[in-house]
């Protein structure tokens, strides 16, 4: 992991288009996000469409938290696309464990080749086939280690496998990333889980290793957070010094404040 800022400077150099077929609540956020990085967003949800945008894109963006079947429609002509393509795949795989229509949606979506798959431990834990309840976009309680679990399921998948929370979990069944940077702050605010996967997109749409990217999205991402934090008077202004202090990103920084773990693999 000595090479993040590299990767972020790919980003800001080459400013990737990302296309995103995501949820409606944050889709502005993931926007903001991407472009503040150095990308370029587009958010093109009509399956008239979305083969076509993804086809042009440098990733796709796959967020279930607004779903519906024309929107599900949509998502699987897009990741035909970029299949063929050869460009990342991330699915945010929001609220899987909530509702029998939502779990059948991502199994639909996992017929196809998903490079990164994303969430909080229920909602990975409950797109891996684990019986667990998520509480609306909320992470519900999950039995067992969770490290173990997302190994098991990205060398299952054959992907890189995301868990968010306190500290996140980046792993493809070899090796595993636990990063420590972030705050708290960042849940008290909507969107921030969402944005997580639109900079990973960002990312892995420069760097062919998609472990080292995802791991690098959420260090920068967790680093800018936590100085944004520093001056924050509350979630209004946290939200708005974020993405300056995105803006800001320099290497001294990210390696002064980069915090990230290499485990041994849990699984035998």
């Amino acid at each position: 992991m000595d090479k993040i800022y590299e990767a972020l400077e790919k980003v800001r150099k080459q400013s990737p288009l990302i296309h995103h077929i995501t949820n409606w609540v944050t889709i502005s956020d993931c926007a903001d996000i991407v472009k503040v990085f150095g990308g370029s967003p587009v958010m093109a949800h009509a399956k008239e469409e979305a083969a076509d945008m993804a086809s042009i894109s440098d990733a796709v963006v796959i967020n279930i938290g607004t779903l519906n079947t024309f929107t599900v429609d949509a998502m699987k002509l897009a990741i035909t696309a970029a299949n063929k393509k050869g460009i990342p795949v991330i699915l945010d795989a929001v609220g899987v464990g909530s509702t029998k229509f939502r779990n059948e949606a991502v199994k639909e979506l996992l017929k196809f080749k998903i490079d990164v798959i994303k969430g909080n431990a229920s909602e990975i834990a409950a797109t891996a086939g684990i019986n667990v309840t998520t509480k609306g976009v909320d992470s519900g309680n999950v039995s067992g280690n969770m490290v173990e679990i997302a190994e098991h399921f990205a060398d299952e998948r054959e992907c890189v496998v995301v868990v968010t929370g306190k500290e996140d979990i980046c792993t493809n069944g070899a090796i595993t990333h636990i990063i420590k940077n972030g705050t708290p702050m960042m849940s008290k605010i909507v969107g921030t889980g969402c944005m997580a996967g639109s900079v990973i997109a960002a990312f892995c749409a420069v760097e062919k290793d998609y472990l080292f990217a995802s791991a690098a999205a959420l260090v920068c991402f967790g680093i800018a957070a936590e100085n944004a934090d520093k001056t924050s008077e509350g979630p209004g202004t946290f939200k708005n010094k974020l993405f300056d202090k995105i803006s800001t990103l320099s290497d001294i920084s990210i390696n002064k404040m980069k915090r990230v773990e290499d485990v041994k693999q849990c699984r035998k």
